[in-house]
């Protein structure tokens, strides 16, 4: 059962030790957060029976708490019982020295923020008001903008910059070695037919774990790994693995043995990672779809980024649309997809938010082909990119093109400071989650929490360009007088 709370004024909270200053980030954002629409998205995860829940307020706050100071559960908690600021934040009327939730409530907090329901709260914390793009005249939308209104009077003229790109976000797993998983899924296995046989009070079965241990430490501790070797270590333990799935299947099979359903799901990741690790074996590949790389995560894919760093990571695959340096969400998932298939649905929910196409899509090479293209130049849609087709011939055509991309080229630049900030300042280089609903929610909070940032840093410019004007006025005041 939930329990909605009233709303908290900030004159309400009672602090013993004096008051609380009204001009702190924690407070101020508390009042960025339209907690109304959180309650509503939060609600529906309960039925109407039960104990009742903790709030909306405290969940969702907990989760960002957590992402902004980059800290674990336990550190969270403690953080929360000590700072009278975090306790307003989360909506407690007034202080106290214990935290109202544990450590291992955090899970369930970020179980009970769905992927939609994330994308409802994160599309709320961004404004309403259609961005302007200038142009070297001063007139909004540019040239593809005139072009809008000119084809298209009875629409309004396009408006603003669409960025769109798209990262991998690594989950928290070992770099996937082939020997290695096939080691893990060995002592998983043998561990499983041990405990069966000691609980039904049976002899456990030759299973050569000393041998095998020996052969996987013959390749681990080896300076020089060459192919031969490797392909020798991954036969001889897939011959193991065989033989131990064997012996479960004789448990199931002959004497009626039933497992919990974890038990049975971790067998069929294993059997799984079994039959790929034998193709790829058999026919010499280093591939096969839907790859396991972890066996505690095994909805985690290979991402094939091409970066300079790692060719390939292991995560979640996150493509995002920006619009002055608000992101939302476009596609999150585990498997790997083509970001430029989601296009035209951004565009589309540009128009939908802000009442108009933009003048400008910022995007890689990826997104740039014939369909895109002609898509984009029928509603006056300046899409980056090279020209297709031959070179320019006239040198002040080439010219200006050439300053062109290189101010899109620029433009874009906040889009990647966008991903590396997550990366670093909150958490989206390495999800800590290990649960494939709890990874998205850390995922979804880090951007709200961008968001969030931005918009506080907008206030605040807000208010000393305010400041600035009025002292303005002052002077020329007094310098009539």
């Amino acid at each position: 059962m939930y329990k909605k709370e009233t709303q908290l004024a900030f004159e309400d909270f009672v602090f013993p030790f004096g008051e609380l200053d009204s001009e702190n980030d924690w407070v101020k954002l508390a009042g960025l957060i339209p907690w109304d629409t959180v309650e509503r998205a939060y609600a529906k995860q309960f039925v109407d029976n039960g104990h009742p829940a903790h709030s909306a307020r405290i969940a969702l706050g907990a989760l960002i708490i957590k992402q902004r100071l980059r800290c674990s559960d336990e550190w969270t908690v403690r953080h929360v019982s000590e700072n009278p600021y975090l306790q307003f934040f989360l909506g407690m009327k007034a202080y106290s020295s214990k935290a109202p939730f544990g450590a291992s409530t955090m899970v369930e907090f970020r179980k009970r923020f769905p992927p939609e329901a994330i994308a409802t709260i994160l599309e709320t914390s961004i404004p309403k008001n259609p961005p302007q793009d200038h142009d070297d005249q001063g007139k909004p939308g540019g040239s593809s903008g005139q072009k809008a209104a000119q084809s298209e009077p009875e629409t309004p003229s396009n408006s603003g910059t669409l960025l769109m790109d798209a990262t991998c976000c690594p989950a928290d797993i070992a770099f996937p070695q082939d020997f290695q998983l096939l080691n893990h899924a060995r002592e998983l296995l043998e561990d499983m037919v041990r405990e069966t046989c000691m609980v039904n009070g049976w002899k456990t079965p030759r299973m050569y774990s000393k041998i095998a241990r020996k052969s996987f430490l013959n390749l681990s501790k080896s300076k020089k790994r060459s192919a031969k070797a490797i392909r020798k270590c991954i036969r001889q333990q897939l011959q193991f693995i065989r033989r131990d799935i064997g012996y479960i299947a004789d448990f199931v099979r002959n004497k009626d043995i039933r497992f919990d359903q974890a038990v049975y799901d971790l067998l069929n990741t294993l059997t799984t990672l079994y039959e790929q690790q034998l193709y790829m074996h058999e026919h010499r590949v280093h591939s096969v779809p839907d790859r396991i790389v972890s066996i505690r995560q095994p909805w985690v894919r290979p991402i094939v980024r091409g970066k300079a760093h790692a060719n390939t990571e292991f995560g979640a695959k996150l493509h995002i649309s920006m619009v002055d340096g608000y992101a939302r969400i476009e596609r999150l998932s585990f498997d790997a997809f083509n970001e430029a298939t989601d296009f035209f649905r951004a565009v589309e929910g540009y128009r939908e938010h802000y009442g108009c196409y933009p003048a400008r899509v910022l995007a890689d090479k990826i997104y740039r082909n014939r369909e895109t293209i002609a898509w984009c130049k029928e509603r006056g849609i300046q899409l980056t990119g090279p020209v297709l087709g031959r070179p320019q011939k006239n040198p002040e055509v080439t010219k200006t093109a050439r300053r062109q991309a290189y101010q899109d080229i620029c433009d874009r630049n906040m889009i990647e400071g966008e991903f590396g900030t997550g990366k670093r300042a909150y958490g989206l280089n390495r999800i800590m989650a290990h649960l494939q609903e709890t990874s998205f929610c850390v995922i979804g909070v880090a951007l709200l929490c961008m968001n969030l940032t931005k918009r506080l840093r907008s206030l605040c410019l807000d208010l000393f360009a305010g400041l600035m004007q009025i002292l303005c006025s002052i002077d020329r005041l007094s310098a009539i007088a």
